[in-house]
């Protein structure tokens, strides 16, 4: 017979959030045992509580059934960026877009224009993931060849693909946000704004400051220049070869499906590899899945083109599963909202209310270990407290955004966070320093909300405020 559930004490909740942290630490950090092993532990530790406060085998194995099919998009759209970043390099489409970059781009301004072109192309096409595996790889070679910290780099590239994930109408976590908020879509975009804006223009500064920190003068051009002549000695650089780039994001700016389109792109990249690479027929597309090797000469160059393909995700996918499966069982077990509930009860005011909502987007990547997840705790589990003090949805919408949707790839078991750390080559923990344009996002959402600037009130309150005139008065 099945006990009565509940939800989990204060206690318990504790329990887990600090075994769950610890398990991270020892198994990554200390012992250097797989991610993977270390969320798949942490399944049954919350079991065990999950036992406790009164649920069954089969009623947990529904929620991490759940939570992996609400983030089941993610993965397919991994799967497809996988095989296109596989495509793109074995057809010349990233190698060409490196060699015009090295070109064209002065040394001293790199990282602020690989932050805007990732930007642009993630407000074209919607997708962070699909900018990261395609502009932001790129970029990647452009800026190790003008000899830039790598790391550096990687946080210009984060940043601007998460300016478009975060404001496209294009995007996913956009839309969702929009509609798990009850918030008109261009009233969402609109509100996130007033703290975009100011947030792009100072990450923008910061890094055309550092451009001319950690380059002297004109720069060291040698290093670019050997990967120039490298790239044109293996793979066959010409305009043309950029066409699927332009066709990929003309559709994705029209608004078809991300993941048939990425497909469809990758096979256009198996074309271009038979085409004008010389690659054979079977193998160019054999390439969908087991990506390319390159042998280009360059070292880092090397390092930074083999990957790609389905496989090269393989490992990415199911860290990720995982960590799905980890963020199903604590919303099912109700471990997330004791949390929220608890934070819920402190905030009393617009700035408290903004910060228990960035709070519980962040726990949401981090114990959800997905995007996804994050916009619905950071919505749905205080959206009362907003309506409560009267202040309009379009703030809670726009605080969701920054709690969750630019928090993911600070995770390093996140789906943001696995991927960017596996599609550019540089760990989590190492970039994260970097993503100016994602803290700053956080900060001035927080100021906001303490000074009481670009907060809005619905009517009630200004209604609820003349009934209390009137009452004194009276």
């Amino acid at each position: 017979m099945t006990k009565d559930r509940r939800l989990p004490t204060l206690p318990e909740v504790s329990f887990v959030l600090i075994s769950f942290t610890l398990i991270m630490y020892l198994f990554v950090v200390q012992f250097e045992i797989s991610i993977q092993l270390a969320l798949l532990t942490t399944w049954f530790l919350i079991m065990l509580v999950g036992l406790r406060i009164g649920y069954s085998y089969k009623e947990m194995q529904n929620g991490i059934l759940k939570g992996i099919y609400d983030g089941s998009e993610a993965v397919l759209i991994l799967i497809s960026v996988g095989a296109l970043i596989g495509t793109w390099i074995a057809g010349g489409i990233v190698p060409s877009i490196i060699y015009y970059g090295l070109s064209i781009i002065h040394p001293n301004i790199f990282l602020l224009a690989a932050f805007i072109i990732c930007a642009i192309t993630s407000i074209a096409t919607g997708t962070s993931f699909g900018s990261a595996g395609t502009a932001g790889i790129a970029m990647m070679g452009i800026g190790a060849s003008f000899g830039l910290p790598i790391a550096l780099v990687a946080g210009a590239v984060i940043s601007g693909c998460y300016v478009g994930d975060k404001l496209s109408p294009l995007s996913d976590t956009t839309v969702m946000t929009a509609s798990l908020s009850k918030v008109n879509l261009i009233e969402h975009i609109k509100s996130m704004l007033v703290v975009s804006g100011p947030a792009f223009l100072i990450a923008g500064t910061l890094f055309l400051i550092s451009g001319f920190i950690f380059i002297d003068g004109s720069g060291d051009l040698s290093q670019a220049e050997s990967t120039m002549s490298a790239l044109s000695d293996y793979f066959n650089v010409s305009w043309y070869m950029i066409i699927p780039a332009i066709v990929v994001i003309a559709m994705l700016a029209l608004k078809m499906p991300s993941i048939p389109v990425i497909l469809f792109g990758a096979l256009l990249g198996s074309v271009w590899a038979f085409l004008f690479q010389g690659v054979a027929p079977l193998q160019a597309f054999n390439i969908l899945y087991t990506g390319g090797e390159i042998a280009s000469g360059v070292e880092f160059i090397d390092n930074l083109l083999n990957r790609g393909g389905i496989t090269f995700m393989l490992n990415v996918i199911v860290l990720i599963l995982f960590a799905l499966g980890v963020g199903g069982l604590m919303e099912k077990i109700g471990i997330l909202r004791v949390i929220c509930l608890k934070m819920l009860a402190w905030a009393d005011n617009a700035g408290k209310t903004t910060l228990t909502t960035i709070i519980s987007g962040f726990f949401g990547n981090f114990f959800g270990g997905a995007a996804y997840v994050s916009i619905i705790t950071a919505s749905k589990i205080t959206e009362e407290n907003y309506d409560r003090l009267n202040i309009d949805r379009r703030v809670l919408s726009r605080n969701t955004e920054a709690g969750g949707t630019v928090t993911t790839p600070m995770v390093p078991w996140s789906d943001g966070g696995v991927f960017m750390a596996a599609t550019l080559g540089v760990s989590t923990l190492a970039y994260v320093p970097f993503l100016w344009f994602n803290f700053l996002v956080v900060a001035i959402s927080i100021i906001y909300g303490f000074t009481n600037k670009f907060i809005w009130y619905t009517k009630e309150k200004d209604d609820h405020a003349d009934n209390q005139k009137e009452a004194v008065n009276l």
